[in-house]
């Protein structure tokens, strides 16, 4: 008998229209490919629209009646996730599901054009500013879902939202700084579609420790992506089982909102989803309020879920 709740489990999703950020390749491929799989319309949103359509073509080897588009989305630029949330809005009169997945790791010290450093723009503010941009096509769905991805590194992260360029830059405190954000803005924006009375859910989830390319991308020097390579052929489970906490907060029925998964074995690392228990400074709900003033004067997008529910 079968007690892990696995990609079978997934209910029918016809009907439903998902976006998927970075489905080009590792968690975000299989996740995009598993919800086709049951019957959604995926919106692959990819910074690299060849990778991307490439990724819809894996999928449509795999999956023939797969409904599949490609969205260009460079989560670094305001500008151009606008740019993909009015390309999203014009072919979709609503947005079931929400999987702010795509995001960089460790990479070296870098700012974007606005000068916000480069993993929290990438990882947070650019997810931050894409919610809020489809919040209208959330609203118009029966019962959406927002599930943004997060790490096990988020326990070790601090954000201080007034502060946000700290010094030195150190990789993998960036990084889980960055993790942290997505934990604090997901439980942050539970409270204010509640205190709405939106039917919009809003989940957590993180992968454990899955081997994807992300490990290795933001590493330069060959002998730092072999080491970093050999340790995830070691000890990472594999991309299916990182996506299985992903897929599970976006479609188990009766999961709560606010509800935060990850794999249930070796501390969190490995194994099939379970309902976990973020740290308790990502529950703080001052340090998330704050975050999201300082992310809403970043990105210039606001939320306003009255105007959004009216339409």
């Amino acid at each position: 008998m079968r007690t892990h709740w696995t990609t079978a489990d997934i209910p029918d999703q016809r009907g439903r229209v998902a976006v998927v950020t970075g489905a080009n390749g590792g968690l975000g491929l299989v996740v995009a490919r598993e919800l086709a799989r049951r019957g959604a319309d995926v919106v692959l949103a990819c910074r690299d629209a060849v990778k991307g359509g490439a990724a819809a073509a894996q999928i449509l080897d795999a999956i023939p009646a797969a409904q599949l588009e490609v969205v260009p989305l460079d989560l670094r630029d305001v500008a151009a996730v606008r740019r993909a949330c009015r390309q999203i809005a014009a072919r979709h009169d609503r947005v079931d599901l929400l999987v702010n997945n795509a995001g960089v790791m460790a990479t070296a010290k870098a700012t974007t054009a606005g000068g916000v450093e480069l993993q929290f723009a990438t990882n947070h503010l650019g997810h931050f500013a894409l919610t809020g941009l489809l919040l209208e096509r959330l609203l118009s769905a029966p019962a959406a879902r927002v599930v943004t991805v997060s790490s096990v590194f988020h326990r070790i992260g601090t954000v201080d939202a007034e502060l946000l360029h700290r010094r030195p830059y150190r990789r993998w405190r960036a990084y889980a700084r960055s993790k942290l954000a997505n934990v604090l803005f997901g439980l942050e924006l539970e409270r204010r579609a509640a205190a709405a009375g939106t039917p919009l859910r809003s989940m957590t989830a993180h992968p454990g420790y899955a081997a994807t390319k992300l490990q290795t991308a933001g590493f330069e020097s060959a002998p730092a992506r072999l080491a970093m390579a050999a340790a995830s052929g070691a000890f990472a489970q594999s991309p299916y089982m990182g996506a299985l906490p992903i897929l599970y907060a976006a479609t188990a029925p009766a999961l709560a909102g606010g509800t935060f998964v990850g794999p249930g074995a070796a501390g969190g690392l490995r194994g099939f989803p379970r309902h976990a228990r973020p740290a308790a400074r990502a529950r703080d709900p001052h340090a998330a309020a704050r975050l999201w003033r300082a992310s809403e004067r970043l990105t210039g997008v606001d939320y306003d879920f009255a105007a959004a529910a009216r339409g």
